[in-house]
């Protein structure tokens, strides 16, 4: 009967959580039932779990759908027919065609049409009728008696009830961008599409007893038998497990000589446990397919990282798919793979930008276009942003949508209006909106992927899972992380930056050596890390400054106390304390400062929770790591976290260990593992941050121009020039005879890119550089308007960002004259010129100059100034104080001005609002500010600029700030 049932997985439309269409319908005595969304099949894997567990008998399907039309519903036989309706819905949806009006049949397929859509006599063996219970009525006209094989009964499932048809409604307007008033009666479902009991069912169709019948043996006759959790990958990488054994085993032992010339017993010990715990969970061909892919990219000199829990395996880290020791640095394998797993790890592998790309079209193309596909995810509604669409849709307002808007959940507006839009956005909360992209994962299976799910075509031009990571887990298909990151970008640019630029190649591997560089360790002690891989943000230079940082494993660390949940638990603060009072240090007993003597008594990483429960509580290594995944909220509840429990417990009391120390141990592990950090990701993170400092600290320039070229880091990239040009470097702006797309360096002269006119055409900034390198430099105006013809307005957004200043004469002389020239060349082919032709002579009148008509074009084109910001402000720079004197004021107010870099937003622990500020100050420097809330209700910020400030001086291990207590905003100078 249930033959058409939806989940919020069609997205706008439906209004059921899928286990809670599961439950409902185990409620109500349904036997079976089908999920059939719309044009997909998002959360199959879910609904059969559910399904087993409420017993209910799954069918998979789907409603095929073209715009509003409803063209058939899909029902599955069995795994070969969902696999041949995914295959369907791919093809279609990669192509961007219309699905067809007819389903092509298959006999492992049925397909329901809507009544009325043909004749039966029209249909195939497996091609069947659908009759809603709406319209039974119809049936009286129909020859039923003549094909009573063709008719079921289709009761579609979309919503629960009549509030949740109202949220159907609003879900539409939605999608469809209009307002509730005007959607049309084929925009939403019927008010009837809800569950209804299958006696009212039955007695609404009990004048056609076969057509129930008939319902009843199609589903009977469909199921899935698909199971979940066992491997889906792909099984071997050679031509047998066999082969793939022994080949992981060769590759590991070779690695030897080149990562532990001095072999000991400890190294060889580990390999072989690694080893065969590799080979008992069959992930030999998952190591082999890593390193295929990494020594692709190795053949292709891309830069690549291989982190994530993955560092912690020394056989990763003799194949070259990791840099990071696990010996040298204590990373139990047991965090990346263990007997004990319930879930597969994943290797994640950092790639440039610029690279990525390649390296997953080399995967598809490896491993079969069929079996690989990137792994799909979905966004959820956010709250405001669903206020302001319900808002929308509703008819409200912009104003009365922002003041909802800002609203903080809880409040009861008068309106009743306005409380029917928060009421539908608290029942919005967690449905998902549109389907999208995992940031890396790919799948690569040994079935064709169309056995587990169907594909879209997203914009990136790789077929996509419309399961998501946590559904492909469920089936037994787990990801590769191949990452986009634009850090590496900046080394390899800069590499070659350097080679061009000052003849030096630069071995960026020599890790070691810059762990020991003096002068990198002085930039990380002050946190002059602007630009540099995961330690630029304004919280870890104020980290790294307090630290007095200057070693590799107190970085590492850094990079796990950042992380929000450590450092908002206090726990960060705590640390910092301990380091520079280590004799102070008070441990719970002995053993746990022998484990934590590393991190001065402070959980730091996910390795401290494994080691203390291994080392402290007698559990084994496999049980620490199902302890530490148990504990991190996901399995919290689980009887496995009982059972732990009770054997540390039991463990710690053998020991001797007090009642009160075990407690207290067994707390702050739990209270910690939810947000603790892998010790692995951190060694991995910092391994990458020195490289990007080495680069930093001896070829500033080279380094800060490989930043802005890749787009990429914490900040916008105004403030990378202004780093820039800080370093020494003269910036010039755009030229057309000397600039290319991107910025670029000669000496200690760098022109600014064409890709920074945002205003320009990708097709002229190509052109530009492509006829100046066919054919020579450009001569004079009328040379290059005849050559490029760049049509009057790009020309005029040329000449006002400086780009012609090449010919020697003020803009605004150029612009009469290139509207003139343009005019009278604006029928020439372009082409350079055979003759030189000598350019039209006529009187200009003078111009007048302004100093700041420059500035201010460069700040409209290009989003920064060339020369000094502070030029533009309209304000008295008399009597104010600056970052590099605050050590000498602490304690005192001051007056600022600063130019506002970025903001972050935070709660007090009373959960009031309040603001951290990041500014340059005139002199270039950065300072930090702080804004209570009391400050920052009475003086909010408004954009970006210039602010006049006014605050007490305080520090915090050395880290100065400013705690703001008047703020105004300064404007800038006119031009004239």
């Amino acid at each position: 009967m249930y033959v058409n049932c939806k989940t919020y997985f069609s997205y706008r439309y439906g209004t059921y959580d899928t286990k809670e269409l599961v439950k409902e319908a185990a409620a109500l005595g349904v036997r079976a039932m089908a999920l059939t969304n719309i044009n997909g099949s998002p959360d199959a894997w879910d609904f059969v779990d559910f399904c087993r567990e409420y017993g209910v008998k799954p069918i998979l399907g789907c409603e095929i759908r073209n715009g509003h039309t409803l063209c058939y519903v899909l029902l599955a036989r069995n795994a070969v027919g969902f696999a041949v309706i995914n295959r369907f819905i791919s093809v279609y949806k990669q192509n961007g065609q219309p699905f067809p009006g007819r389903f092509e049949g298959h006999r492992s397929v049925y397909v329901i049409y809507p009544l009325g859509r043909f004749q039966p006599d029209e249909l195939g063996e497996n091609d069947l009728i659908g009759v809603k219970p709406s319209e039974v009525n119809k049936l009286i006209t129909l020859p039923m008696a003549a094909h009573p094989e063709k008719y079921v009964i289709r009761q579609p499932v979309t919503f629960q009830d009549k509030q949740r048809f109202n949220l159907h409604r609003l879900l539409r307007a939605i999608d469809l961008n209009t307002l509730c008033s005007k959607l049309m009666p084929q925009d939403v479902a019927g008010p009837e599409e809800c569950f209804l009991p299958e006696t009212e069912l039955i007695t609404r169709f009990r004048e056609y007893a076969a057509m129930i019948c008939r319902t009843n043996r199609l589903i009977e006759d469909c199921g899935i038998e698909t199971e979940l959790k066992s491997d889906k990958n792909k099984k071997t990488f050679s031509e047998s497990a066999e082969d793939d054994r022994r080949l992981l085993r060769k590759l590991a032992y070779d690695g030897i000589s080149r990562r532990y010339p001095k072999r000991t017993k400890e190294i060889t010990d580990r390999i072989e446990k690694e080893l065969d715990v590799i080979n008992k969970m069959n992930f030999n061909a998952c190591y082999l397919i890593v390193n295929d892919v990494i020594q692709y990219a190795r053949s292709r000199n891309f830069f690549y990282v291989g982190r994530g829990s993955g560092a912690n395996s020394i056989v990763a880290y003799l194949m070259g798919i990791t840099d990071v020791d696990p010996i040298r640095f204590d990373l139990y394998f047991e965090r990346f793979l263990n007997t004990f797993r319930v879930s597969p790890p994943d290797f994640d592998i950092d790639f440039s930008h610029r690279d990525r790309d390649e390296v997953i079209d080399y995967i598809f193309t490896r491993y079969g276009n069929d079996r690989v596909s990137l792994l799909g995810m979905y966004s959820k509604f956010k709250y405001r942003a669903t206020i302001r669409e319900l808002g929308k849709v509703v008819g409200l307002p912009k104003s009365e949508i922002d003041q909802l808007a800002a609203q903080r959940p809880g409040n009861v507006p008068d309106d009743r209006l306005h409380r029917a839009v928060l009421k539908y956005g608290l029942l919005l909360k967690n449905f998902p909106n549109y389907h999208s992209i995992h940031a890396g994962g790919i799948l690569v299976s040994e079935e064709p992927i169309y056995t587990y799910t169907a594909l879209e075509m997203p914009p990136k031009g790789f077929a996509t899972s419309q399961v998501d990571m946590f559904l492909a887990e469920k089936v037994g298909l787990h990801k590769l992380d191949i990452l986009s990151q634009r850090g590496l970008g900046h080394i390899k640019d800069t590499i070659q930056l350097v080679k061009q630029n000052r003849g030096i190649s630069i071995d960026i591997t020599r890790v070691d050596d810059f762990m020991t560089d003096e002068k990198v360790a002085f930039n990380i002690r002050n946190g002059n890390t602007i630009g540099c891989f995961y330690i630029e943000s304004p919280a870890m230079r104020q980290l790294l400054t307090k630290l007095r940082c200057s070693d590799y494993l107190t970085l590492v660390a850094a990079s796990s106390i950042i992380r929000p949940g450590v450092s908002q638990s206090g726990m960060m603060k705590q640390y910092i304390y301990n380091y520079h009072h280590r004799d102070q240090v008070k441990y719970l007993h002995p053993k746990m400062e022998e484990l934590l003597k590393e991190t001065y008594g402070i959980m730091v990483y996910q390795e401290d929770v494994i080691k203390v429960g291994h080392h402290f509580g007698g559990l084994n290594m496999a049980e620490s790591d199902v302890l530490r995944r148990t504990m991190s909220g996901k399995y919290r509840d689980s009887e496995e976290m009982d059972k732990l429990e009770l054997k540390f417990f039991g463990n710690c009391r053998k020991q001797g260990y007090p009642e009160h120390t075990i407690r207290e141990v067994w707390r702050q592990m739990a209270s910690f593992a939810g947000f603790s950090f892998s010790k692995a990701h951190s060694a991995s993170f910092a391994v990458e941050s020195y490289q990007s400092l080495y680069l930093k600290t001896y070829y500033p320039m080279e380094f800060m121009v490989g930043v802005i070229n890749n787009f990429g880091g914490f900040y916008r990239t105004p403030f990378y020039f202004h780093e820039l040009k800080r370093t020494g470097a003269t910036l010039h702006g755009p030229c057309v005879n000397r600039s290319h797309l991107y910025t670029t360096i000669n000496g200690k002269d760098v022109f600014t890119g064409f890709i920074h006119i945002e205003k320009l055409t990708d097709t002229l900034k190509e052109k530009i550089v492509q006829e100046r390198e066919a054919h020579g430099a450009y001569l004079t105006l009328q040379d290059f308007i005849g050559r490029v013809q760049p049509g009057q307005e790009l020309l005029n957004i040329l000449i006002r960002a400086g780009a012609l200043r090449f010919t020697g004469i003020h803009k605004k002389e150029l612009l009469w004259k290139a509207n003139f020239t343009q005019h009278r060349l604006k029928a020439q082919p372009a082409m350079a010129a055979l003759f030189d032709e000598p350019e039209m002579e006529f009187t200009l009148p003078e111009f007048k100059k302004y100093p700041l008509e420059d500035a201010l074009d460069e700040l409209e084109l290009l989003g920064f100034t060339i020369g000094n910001s502070f030029d533009l402000v309209d304000d008295d720079l008399s009597g104010l104080s600056y970052a590099r004197e605050l050590p000498l004021l602490e304690g005192k107010e001051v007056n600022l001005l600063g130019e506002l870099v970025i903001t972050k937003e935070s709660w007090t622990r009373k959960n009031e609002y309040m603001v951290f500020g990041t500014f340059l100050d005139p002199h270039g420097d950065w300072m930090d500010t702080v804004h209570w809330p009391a400050s920052i209700n009475a003086y909010p910020f408004s954009g970006s600029g210039f602010y006049r400030m006014k605050g007490k001086v305080i520090a915090d291990f050395g880290v100065y700030a400013v705690e703001v207590t008047e703020m105004s905003k300064v404007g800038r100078k006119a031009v004239y």
